[in-house]
C-alpha cells in the first residue's frame, strides 16, 4: 500500500485524507475527520504531533469510537485488518488457555471501562500483553481512555514507518 507524502496528504479532500490514513488508525472516520481539519502537515512527525493534539481536544464517544476501531488483542487473525493482522502474526499459533484468557480478559476490560483495549503490540508475543492487560483493568477509567488513546496514535506511527518502509518499533514515535 502506498501512503501519499505530506504535500499530497495536505492537497486531499477531507474524505480522501481519512481514506488514505484509515489503515495507520482502524478506521476511525470522526477521528480521522478532525485530523484531516487539523492540516497543513509539513511532516509525518507533524502529522502525528497533531493527531496527540486533536486527540486532548476530541469528545470522549469519539476516543472511544477510536478505540473500538482496533480488533481485540487475540482476536480470530479474520477478523482483523491487514496490518494489525501482521502486527500480531508473531504469536499466531497461542494455546487454547492463552487464548481463552485474553478473550477473558478483554470482555472483562470492556465490561469494566466500555471500550476496547488498545495497546501498541509491536511484535510482541500474545502472553507478554497478558499481565498488561491485568494491570490495566484495574486503572481509574479516565487513565486508561488515555492511555489507549496514546497506544492507537503509537501504532499509526508504526503503522506509518511501515508504510514508508522504515524500521518498525522506533523510540521516535511522532518525532
Amino acid at each position: 500500500m502506498d501512503l501519499p507524502g505530506a504535500d499530497a496528504l495536505n492537497a486531499l479532500s477531507p474524505s480522501a485524507f481519512a481514506d488514505a490514513l484509515a489503515p495507520l488508525f482502524e478506521g476511525a472516520p470522526r477521528f480521522l475527520r478532525r485530523l484531516a481539519a487539523a492540516r497543513p502537515f509539513d511532516s509525518d512527525g507533524a502529522l502525528l504531533t497533531a493527531a496527540r493534539e486533536v486527540a486532548a481536544s476530541t469528545p470522549e464517544d469519539e476516543l472511544v469510537e477510536l478505540l473500538d476501531a482496533h480488533p481485540r488483542i487475540g482476536a480470530d487473525p479474520a477478523e482483523m485488518s491487514a496490518l494489525s493482522r501482521e502486527e500480531q502474526e508473531d504469536d499466531a499459533v497461542a494455546g487454547d488457555a492463552l487464548t481463552q484468557e485474553l478473550t477473558d480478559l478483554n470482555a472483562a476490560y470492556e465490561r469494566r471501562f466500555g471500550f476496547r483495549y488498545v495497546v501498541f503490540v509491536a511484535g510482541r508475543p500474545r502472553a507478554a500483553i497478558v499481565p498488561l492487560m491485568e494491570v490495566a483493568v484495574r486503572n481509574e477509567r479516565d487513565a486508561e481512555l488515555r492511555r489507549g488513546v496514546d497506544d492507537a496514535i503509537y501504532v499509526a506511527g508504526d503503522r506509518l514507518r511501515t508504510l514508508r518502509g522504515e524500521s518498525h518499533g522506533s523510540d521516535e514515535v511522532g518525532s
